[in-house]
């Protein structure tokens, strides 16, 4: 048996250490929007664009995340590429809430900044995966 094994273990820790970050970022960045509709004078029209972006983003990360594992596991592309499309998706998600958000607190920035990164390079891991198994 020559078979040699293709999928990405860094690509596997990168994956689980997301998921427990996502849940980490959900809950500190709905918490700090619920701090500032308390603080600031909040505009009722742009709350919720802000919240359904934040529930939106979480929807989405559960079959990114699955995909992900799944097609890394199974070695895989379909649910890889899949995966990676639906990161495309989040990427553009955290960016409005990195820049477009009524208010951006520096917390936010931060909170962003690591999820864009983390995003960055689970893409790039994807793709060599990706790669890999196609050849």
């Amino acid at each position: 048996n020559n078979h040699s094994q293709l999928s990405s273990l860094p690509l596997q820790i990168l994956l689980y250490v997301n998921g427990i970050y996502y849940i980490f970022y959900f809950l500190a960045t709905l918490a700090m929007i619920i701090y500032k509709s308390q603080v600031f004078s909040y505009p009722d029209d742009l709350l919720a664009p802000d919240l359904a972006v934040l529930f939106l983003m979480a929807i989405l990360e559960v079959p990114r995340l699955y995909l992900g594992f799944k097609g890394n596991l199974t070695e895989a592309e379909g649910p890889l590429g899949l995966s990676l499309g639906l990161t495309v998706g989040s990427v553009v998600l955290c960016v409005y809430l990195l820049l477009w958000q009524t208010y951006v607190l520096w917390a936010d920035v931060l909170l962003n900044a690591v999820l864009l990164s983390a995003y960055g390079l689970e893409s790039g891991l994807k793709v060599t995966a990706i790669a890999a198994f196609v050849s």
